[in-house]
């Protein structure tokens, strides 16, 4: 199975599902305080072979940031 194919229920691909599901597990673990990216980074290369920058990449894609024809931010 390939991982970068989107899933037909949600468009997320399962690298994408992974984020979200470490990114929600840290949160649960510290509530009220922000997620830091290499924590995330580290968490989340225990389930999948990613660099650094697809996880930005992804991370960016997830806030609608550095997203080809979006309107800049003011």
């Amino acid at each position: 199975m390939n991982r970068e194919l989107p899933d037909v229920r949600d468009g997320l691909t399962r690298t994408e599902r992974i984020v979200l599901h470490v990114l929600a597990e840290l949160e649960r673990a510290s509530p009220g305080r922000s997620v830091p990216t290499a924590m995330l980074y580290g968490r989340v290369c225990e389930y999948v072979d990613l660099g650094p920058h697809e996880l930005q990449s992804i991370l960016q894609r997830f806030v609608g940031h550095g997203v080809s024809g979006a309107a800049p931010q003011r």
